[in-house]
């Protein structure tokens, strides 16, 4: 809890956990409300679900109607995806299944790694509109979670609620002023920090090769220009204002070199690489351990 005496309300929502932490407790209405939205943007954004609309894309090509916070992850995605000379892309759905990240989670890879088809050869998005071309398996992890702690950010704002702090598996909205001091978890020893940063109002969020890995070497950060997992960088972390940038960022620096990403976005920021050397930003304000 980040602040003693603050009231926490804890849920299960697409695929991890979660924490809401408030001054007061959060009314039972509002919680069913929070619960709602979750349950809302999992149906339509899981790829691990058999109903969900991203199920749908995969299944036949067409025209679909998104909601309203599609238009910021197309938007943001696009951008990465440029940047990154096509290694970030919302596509690597069936990369990963490839690999044996599927909705069966069977971990057993298929064959050889494959990298999926260019974005402007099988697909158009642009706001709530998306048209594929061919079947699609759209995966939008990299962004997504951020995008549904905003989402919720937003709704605890609406109910005039100002201090509080999400905890979506390690990543974190602060929405007060009282800074929280964060543990930066070690990338092979999740009982261990690297380090602390000190997280004002803003975000801060991770992306790390030992979350979701499996077999020989196979984890979930893919370079989509060939579909294989990134070996130079095992952890990320990226401080921005949304958290949906943050989570996308954090991702994007596996991919791309920070001051690339830093010509296009305002954001702080700290990478650990395979061979044990570290880079961050002037303004990470944080302290790795020796």
């Amino acid at each position: 809890m980040p602040h003693p005496g603050w009231q926490n309300f804890g849920f299960d929502g697409i695929g991890t956990n979660w924490e809401i932490s408030t001054p007061e407790p959060l009314d039972p209405g509002l919680r069913s409300r929070v619960l709602a939205e979750v349950e809302r943007y999992d149906s339509i954004w899981s790829r691990f679900r058999g109903n969900s609309l991203v199920t749908r894309i995969a299944a036949q090509p067409g025209q679909f109607d998104l909601p309203a916070e599609s238009a910021g992850l197309a938007a943001l995605y696009r951008v990465l995806y440029t940047l990154s000379d096509g290694a970030m892309t919302p596509l690597i759905g069936e990369s990963l299944e490839q690999l044996g990240y599927d909705p069966g989670y069977s971990l057993r890879p298929r064959g050889a790694a494959a990298p999926p088809p260019a974005w402007d050869d099988v697909l158009e998005w642009c706001g709530t509109s998306l048209t594929a071309h061919a079947p699609l398996v759209l995966d939008i992890g990299a962004a997504g979670k951020g995008r549904l702690v905003d989402l919720l950010a937003d709704m605890l704002r609406d109910h005039g609620i100002t201090d509080f702090f999400i905890d979506a598996s390690g990543d974190l909205l602060n929405n007060g002023e009282q800074p929280v001091t964060v543990g930066l978890e070690h990338p092979y020893d999740a009982s261990k920090a690297i380090g602390a940063v000190s997280l004002g109002p803003g975000a801060l969020c991770a992306s790390a090769s030992n979350r979701r890995a499996w077999g020989d070497g196979l984890h979930h950060v893919l370079d989509g220009t060939t579909g294989t997992p990134v070996r130079t960088v095992v952890a990320a972390w990226a401080m921005a204002g949304t958290a949906m940038e943050a989570d996308a960022l954090a991702t994007a620096l596996f991919l791309v070199p920070a001051q690339v990403l830093e010509r296009q976005f305002r954001f702080s920021w700290l990478k650990v690489f395979s061979n044990g050397s570290a880079e961050y930003s002037a303004e990470f304000e944080g302290a790795l351990f020796t």
